[in-house]
């Protein structure tokens, strides 16, 4: 008892801190760190093990759409899926990395990283499962598994320790482990599933080996990574708009929905290896598919002044933002970033509920549903954590 006590009170002295930390000269991060204190007190589960609920309020009806098998039945899950909780180590690492706040660092260590280690999976090779270890064995998606390295991999960027890089190098070996020959190369989705290869496994995965690059400079991590690149582009891309399709199956069939996350990651992908090579190819291709996303995922009415974002999974959103903002560095036109901050400085106002949570509706027309999912409230976090570490010209 004394321990679920003890992990609760840490849990709201956290959020109490966050919520201090305003910061006038920088409102974006006083805005992600309010928004996390938010998520810390209504989200969290009070029980020592540093895990959230999936929704606020709390569904025990609540049906992953996300899985990869078709039976989305209700599940009583006391605590949130893997890719949920795993916005969680991506917000504080966004935020680690604008202000150097040891609070912050202490918090991921002492807490974001404890609560993630009930999702770690001994099977071999070892990696992370789509549910806690403590349930049965779940399955285990390549993606989810790409997110946690890039996120490893930032930190030891950041930070130089090497425990960081050590995780993210373990993680990347269980990915290695879902390329086959299959279509020519690729990353599957689903380690239980071998169906499709997903943009959303093989983008996210070049960016992650660009920086496993940057922290080894093994040129193995490069060559990796544009052989990576090369095969999404050509399997993947719609050629009319240069935007990225979903996945294709083992048959060779293109799924052809685009989303958010996926033409944004390939964005990020071509900016980094024109950072890392100054190959001019890999900028033409991040600009050109940068433009094709202003038109497809952003609408105008004419009344706002800027590009609205349509309406999407919030995280969605976020990892598209990653995109633009690694272009930004590189181009340093800044149109794109300043359409993603026109968009959460009017979601600010108009996207969030009495409790300070945020809906998906960019336009703020429509009303916010009463239940929230928790990784929508980490991405919209996370977006202005980011925001708030770069420096406009």
């Amino acid at each position: 008892m004394m321990k679920k006590v003890v992990g609760a009170a840490m849990a709201i002295l956290w959020a109490t801190c966050l919520q201090a930390q305003k910061q006038p000269e920088n409102s974006n991060y006083a805005r992600a760190s309010e928004s996390l204190s938010h998520i810390e007190k209504l989200y969290a589960v009070a029980d020592g093990k540093h895990l959230f609920r999936e929704t606020y309020p709390f569904d025990e009806q609540y049906s992953a759409t996300y899985l990869a098998d078709d039976n989305n039945q209700p599940k009583a899950n006391a605590y949130s899926y893997l890719w949920p909780f795993s916005g969680s180590l991506s917000a504080y690492v966004a935020l680690l990395e604008t202000k150097d706040d040891a609070a912050i660092k202490q918090h991921i260590d002492q807490s974001v990283l404890p609560g993630l280690e009930h999702y770690y999976d001994k099977r071999s090779p070892v990696g992370y499962a789509s549910y806690v270890n403590s349930a049965p064995p779940s399955d285990r998606f390549y993606d989810d598994n790409i997110w946690l390295g890039i996120d490893f991999a930032d930190l030891y960027l950041h930070t130089k320790e090497k425990a960081y890089l050590n995780k993210a190098q373990e993680i990347w070996n269980f990915v290695q482990s879902g390329m086959d020959d299959k279509l020519g190369g690729g990353i599957y989705w689903c380690e239980q599933k071998k169906e499709s290869k997903n943009t959303c496994s093989n983008a996210p995965a070049v960016v992650y080996l660009l920086k496993l690059y940057e922290a080894t400079k093994s040129k193995a991590y490069l060559n990796d990574a544009i052989s990576l690149y090369t095969w999404t582009k050509k399997n993947l891309q719609d050629p009319s708009d240069k935007l990225y399709w979903d996945n294709i199956s083992l048959a060779g069939k293109v799924q052809k929905a685009k989303y958010p996350y996926n033409t944004g990651q390939m964005i990020q992908a071509g900016a980094l290896l024109y950072k890392l090579t100054q190959d001019k190819e890999y900028l033409k291709d991040a600009q050109e598919s940068a433009k094709g996303g202003l038109g497809y995922f952003f609408t105008s009415d004419g009344t706002t002044g800027y590009p609205v974002l349509k309406k999407s999974d919030n995280w969605f959103i976020a990892i598209m933002l990653r995109g633009y903002l690694e272009l930004y560095q590189q181009d340093k036109d800044a149109q794109y970033v300043q359409a993603f901050q026109k968009n959460l400085d009017k979601a600010w106002i108009s996207m969030r509920d009495k409790n300070g949570l945020f809906g998906k509706d960019w336009s703020g027309k429509d009303k916010a549903a009463d239940k929230k999912w928790l990784l929508d409230q980490f991405a919209i976090a996370e977006m202005y954590a980011r925001l708030a570490g770069i420096k406009m010209k």
